[in-house]
């Protein structure tokens, strides 16, 4: 007996081997026609999407086939609302129905079907720009009003604009909505931002007898300097002064002092609406370069005409920054005070008024606005809870999300479809389906969510998930530390701070471990194929090849070498080093000062933004990772240190540094 019972153990147990691989076997070959039905529909194959859709009915990706099939029948045909309803109520759960509805709607614009258009835009959820222009068209079509006050802060961008815009445009200009006082604002605009083309697009609304000659327009882009020395003496018409104005900020390029010196030479010509417009591009520019004249030549504008030109929200924070950069806390507080209220609600402005009143003995007032800033998870809230005197201590105790909580989540065909979308390594899709099933979960579905995504390796969307969490956090969610294991042994190979690192590895790439920048950069700690090839050999690594640079050990210690390098390029000073290894140390050591600079400032007024925002979560998250490992702690202040003056004590780069900046 006990023979039979283990041979029918053993049958049932091959029974199920089987079943299994019957299984998984499956699931490969429809992961397989799935991703050829995909590339049928890239090249518009409908009759091999259709045999693929049949093949994948019950899939888990069973929605895409569908849209698959409806999308193409847009480009020829409108298809029927009761079509689209149909797709809409049965994928609800996916970003494909509401795709689906902009691309229809789209196609209804084109062919001006407003009725349809107007009833299923309410439906809407994600719009674009050329899906708002098409909906005034709609409401313009049956001579809405308030089209026309909603269509008009549209024409004020200097960026290029869909095509179902310019009817829009054309209306408001045929009724008197936009008059040719906005049409120069606009090309202003435009040619502030360096957009030729569009401005010549926008020109086209001038009469002919007051438009910008485009032939001038395109010498004053090829070489500006030449352009303003054959017409310097020309400058008569209210075209060639915006052509003249384009020329000089493109001079700006070559530095702000040389243009402020060949403005002397010209200003005479321009209004004095011209000469402020020109000077606060000049201080902006000037600021953002770290140039000593920046808050002169803002002063310089500021006394032109009998009423200063209003500065935009950007222009005032470089103000701010400049008047940081030396100390003048006066200045600072009238600059931010000057902000629009949206502007100063904003964690950076908050933080700095708080200090600037806090400077001007106005302590109560500085810790009103400090101690509601302190309760937010950021860089300026770590600040905000120091200046009250409270150093970051352990982490609240973390919301665990329960099995079942988790069970719900695996259940949800969207978080499903992401996860089988990650499998096909298509990121894309994945995170759009991600994104879409999380997007009205509270803090307990969320956490349940990053914890699905941490146990299938999904770092960045645990991440991402766990920190848009309001009230309840799992902080070892939001700052998760895969491969610590490795990450133990090449940090003491380099003696490096483990929080540190990993603060940055998770603002490099959040641990996707084949990330690849538009740059080039790659793998964990995103280096550029000619750091990593220039720290191999200075390893003495034999073999090496590029494609090693997304393996994780590799690229851990390519990565931790480089970054030991930078760190002792600037003493030991991480705050420096982050700016160098995002930047190029050439760069981080360009943006110190005369004298030396409080961290927390040299930080603010890094001129590159990208830089700018990467520096403060790189050294916002290495607290969080020091608390979460429990080190010892030390305040964001000391992390950030004191930068040394540009005449301090420097060191030099090896002369066989790579060829690429970090």
């Amino acid at each position: 007996m006990k023979k039979f019972f283990a041979g029918s153990a053993g049958l049932a147990g091959l029974v199920g081997f089987s079943v299994a691989i019957c299984a998984g076997s499956l699931a490969a070959s429809q992961d397989d026609d799935f991703m050829a039905m995909r590339q049928a529909f890239q090249v518009g194959d409908s009759a091999r999407v259709a045999f693929y859709a049949q093949r994948l009915q019950g899939y888990v990706l069973e929605p895409y086939a569908a849209y698959y099939q409806l999308r193409p029948q847009l480009e020829n045909t409108i298809v029927s609302a009761d079509t689209i309803k149909k797709f809409l109520d049965r994928y609800q759960d996916s970003p494909l129905g509401d795709r689906l509805q902009g691309d229809w709607l789209k196609a209804l614009g084109k062919t001006q079907q407003w009725k349809l258009f107007a009833e299923g835009y309410l439906e809407l959820i994600n719009g674009d720009t050329e899906l708002t222009c098409y909906s005034l068209q709609q409401r313009l079509s049956v001579n809405d009003d308030s089209a026309y006050n909603a269509a008009r802060p549209l024409w004020f961008n200097g960026r290029d604009l869909p095509e179902s815009c310019t009817p829009v445009f054309d209306i408001l200009i045929s009724a008197g909505t936009l008059t040719m006082e906005d049409v120069w604002t606009r090309l202003r605009l435009a040619l502030e931002m360096g957009n030729v083309s569009v401005a010549k697009r926008i020109n086209q609304y001038l009469p002919v007898n007051q438009a910008l000659n485009e032939r001038k327009l395109t010498a004053a882009t090829d070489n500006p300097l030449r352009y303003l020395e054959k017409h310097r003496n020309q400058i008569k018409t209210r075209a060639d002064r915006e052509i003249a104005l384009f020329a000089m900020l493109r001079l700006l390029r070559s530095g702000p002092d040389q243009a402020y010196t060949y403005w002397g030479r010209i200003r005479g010509q321009f209004t004095e609406a011209d000469r402020a417009y020109f000077m606060v591009q000049l201080a902006d520019q000037a600021a953002r370069r770290l140039n000593p004249h920046a808050l002169d030549w803002f002063r310089e504008a500021a006394n032109i005409g009998s009423t200063p030109l209003p500065l935009s929200d950007a222009q005032l924070g470089w103000k701010a920054r400049a008047a940081l950069r030396i100390g003048n806390w006066g200045l600072v507080l009238e600059t931010i005070e000057a902000m629009s209220a949206a502007e100063q609600e904003m964690g950076v402005w908050r933080y700095w008024k708080a200090r600037a009143l806090k400077a001007q003995g106005k302590t109560v007032e500085a810790n009103a606005i400090l101690a509601p800033l302190s309760t937010e998870h950021n860089f300026y809230g770590q600040l905000a809870e120091e200046e009250l005197g409270v150093v970051m201590s352990a982490l609240a105790e973390p919301y665990k999300a329960t099995r079942e909580e988790i069970a719900v989540i695996e259940r949800s065909p969207g978080i499903q479809r992401s996860l089988a979308l990650y499998r096909l390594n298509l990121r894309t899709e994945a995170i759009r389906e991600w994104a879409w099933a999380i997007r009205d979960f509270d803090d307990r579905q969320l956490l349940a969510a990053a914890e699905v995504a941490r146990r299938n390796g999904l770092y960045d969307r645990a991440i991402h998930t766990a920190d848009r969490t309001r009230l309840q956090h799992d902080f070892s969610l939001r700052f998760l530390a895969p491969h610590r294991e490795v990450m133990r042994d090449v940090l003491k190979q380099q003696e490096l701070d483990e929080a540190w690192v990993y603060g940055l590895i998770r603002q490099e790439s959040r641990f996707i471990s084949d990330a690849r920048s538009s740059a080039g950069a790659m793998g964990l700690m995103q280096l550029m194929p000619a750091t990593a090839k220039w720290v191999a050999k200075k390893m003495g690594m034999q073999k090496y090849h590029k494609t090693l640079v997304t393996e994780v050990n590799t690229n851990l210690m390519l990565g931790t070498y480089y970054l030991k390098h930078v760190l002792t390029l600037f003493d030991n000073q991480s705050l420096m080093a982050s700016a160098a290894y995002n930047a190029g140390p050439g760069r981080a050591r360009q943006w110190r000062d005369e004298k030396p600079l409080e961290g927390a400032i040299y930080a603010e007024t890094i001129p590159f933004s990208e830089t700018r925002d990467y520096v403060k979560k790189v050294m916002s998250n290495s607290m969080y990772y020091a608390s979460t490992f429990g080190h010892q702690m030390r305040t964001l202040r000391q992390r950030l240190g004191i930068v040394p003056s540009k005449n301090g004590a420097d060191v030099s780069e090896e002369e066989d540094k790579p060829d690429e900046n970090q």
